[in-house]
This record gives structure tokens, sequence and C-alpha cells, in this order.
């Protein structure tokens, strides 16, 4: 059975010519708008890391990576789920000074997601970290950030309309921040995704923080892995979809953890075991920069400036028939 889910009256809104013209264009715009706006540099990014290194993002720790032995290297290697770690070895590595960062096109697999509109076992997003001191560990720093990315993307938003004038999409600068506690105590009643349309249908444009640790329901809003982003100075950018009609992710994105808040949310998680990986070790040891990053969703991002109700309309991935037949039906041409 399908998970695809078609809107009444849907319509692709440009040729798939065209809509490879939009998707070059947003692709190149927005990471020239990202790099500006938090300084940040691009750098080359692995599609594979040492199994044993500590390095690929867990995610919620039950989704398998992809994995295969190089025989002539001696390693295991692992598939990346994301560079969450990565990128922050790559800035003490490179050695990058406070206030400058880096980006990356990453390309990932994560073979055990569930596929929709919305998700595909291909993952491409532009990721990236940043120095930051320990005075700016806090949620003021978190907020104005966030509040540059969303201007990036509504530049970029504004010039793709420009460049293309049958697009329509309108996006707001405005940003919304409230905490996964006070939505949870707005909406009791509700999922958390229900929650979640359910104020970014009030306000289009919303940062959900503190996501990861437990609410006061005994249930935590969504999962987060312990050993990146800091549970009390994170989130999740929402924005309005108003082709599905929900509120659509765009990036997670957190201050990262430093020794106490790894500490403590290793523990919390039941990951101790997780503290002699080579990565984890220097983090606890103090041996790394202190940093904040997150990543941004390519496709996603397509599929919402462009206006198209499926993410296989924007990238090329494997999808089940019925789903396939569904769109065909439609007259949507999955790449």
């Amino acid at each position: 059975m399908s998970r695809a889910f078609i809107p009444e009256g849907y319509r692709p809104p440009l040729s798939v010519y065209e809509m490879q013209r939009a998707i070059e264009f947003i692709k190149s715009n927005f990471q020239v708008n990202l790099g500006s706006a938090l300084n940040l540099r691009r750098v080359s990014a692995p599609l594979f890391v040492d199994a044993g290194s500590g390095l690929n993002d867990n995610l919620n720790g039950v989704e398998r990576p992809v994995g295969f032995d190089i025989p002539d290297a001696g390693k295991n290697a692992q598939v990346v789920h994301s560079l969450a770690k990565w990128k922050r070895l790559a800035l003490s590595r490179y050695q990058f000074s406070t206030g400058k960062g880096l980006f990356t096109d990453m390309d990932a697999i994560r073979r055990d997601e569930v596929v929709d509109n919305l998700h595909s076992v291909y993952v491409d997003q532009w990721d990236w970290e940043k120095v930051i001191s320990r005075e700016d560990r806090n949620v003021d720093y978190l907020k104005r950030t966030v509040r540059d990315i969303v201007g990036a993307i509504c530049e970029t938003n504004d010039a793709l309309r420009v460049a293309f004038p049958s697009l329509h999409t309108t996006l707001s600068r405005d940003v919304y921040f409230i905490t996964t506690q006070e939505l949870e105590d707005r909406y009791p009643d509700l999922t958390p995704k229900q929650r979640e349309n359910a104020i970014v249908r009030e306000h289009p444009t919303v940062f959900l923080m503190q996501i990861g640790g437990e609410l006061r329901s005994g249930q935590p809003h969504d999962g987060r892995a312990p050993d990146y982003d800091d549970w009390a100075l994170n989130g999740d950018i929402l924005m309005w979809n108003p082709v599905l009609e929900c509120a659509f992710e765009l990036s997670s994105m957190g201050i990262r953890v430093d020794e106490e808040s790894l500490d403590r949310q290793l523990h919390l998680a039941g990951c101790d075991d997780r503290r002699g990986l080579p990565f984890h070790k220097m983090l606890l040891a103090g041996q790394l920069p202190l940093t904040m990053g997150g990543g941004i969703g390519q496709s996603r991002l397509c599929m919402l400036m462009i206006g198209t109700c499926h993410i296989g309309e924007v990238q090329c991935s494997l999808w089940d028939e019925a789903t396939r037949s569904a769109c065909e039906e439609a007259g949507i041409m999955l790449l």
C-alpha cells in the first residue's frame, strides 16, 4: 500500500526540464546565501566513515547503517546517516577559528526510513558547523542564528520567484520561538506531529526548541541522539507547506554538547558504552572546539519553494510500485 498523498487537483508546477533548472537555481543560490549569513566555507565531505570511529550519526539509535568492508584498508566502513559529528572533528583538524565555520553537500543513505511524500532512503542536505565561544552557548545566540538561516531561505525564495514567475510560494521571515514543553502544555491532547501542525498553521515559520529530553508527559517530543546537540539548546525550523497543508521540517540544528552536557545526555539515553569511542573520548576530554551546527534538507527546500507534493519530484530514489502507480495516475513523474 502506498503512503503517497496526492492533494486533490494537484498538478506539477513545472515541466521536468524546468524543474531541473529550478532545482539548480535553488541549490546554487542558497549555499551562497547560507555561507554569507553564517560565515561558512564549503569543504569536501565523506560519503562513508570508519565504523569503529563513533563518527556516524546514530539518529534514534535503532536505524541500521549501510556497511561494507574495504579489504585494502583493513577497515569496515559505514555510509553516513549525517555528518553531525564528522563536521566538529573537521573544524578542529582544519583549524577553523571562532566565528568561522564550514558547510558541505552531504549525501546519505538511511535504509530504515519510512518513505512517503517527505521521506526517502536517500538524504541530501547542506550540513554546516561553526566554531563558537563558550559565551555563545545560550538561547539568544541560537535564536539569532535561526533568524539568519531563515533570512537566507527567504532571500533564495524571493530570487526564485523572479527567475521563475510561475512559482508563487511565499515564506515568512518572522520566526515564532516555542519550546517542546510549551507546545505540549498548549496542546496536551494532541500527538507531537499534530502539535507541530497546529502551531505552524498559526505561525507560518516556527523554531521548535529543546528536542530530545523527556517532557512532563514522560515522553520526548521526538528522538535526538545524545552526542551532538545539547537538548537544551537545539531545535527544528518548521515552515507551513501550503501544498500538503502541514508543518514542514527544513532543518534540525543546535548548539552542540560540551563535556558536561555530553556526560549527562549519554547517561540519560543509556548510551554510556559510547564513552570509549575515539570521538567521544576527545569530546569528554575537552579536545574539540565548541560548535553549533545543523542540516538543511536540499530536496525539502526545493519541494517547498517549487511547490511539489512529493520528494521524488525533486530527487532520484527508489519507490514501491504502489507509490509509482499512484503518482503516474496523477501525472506526477518520480525521478
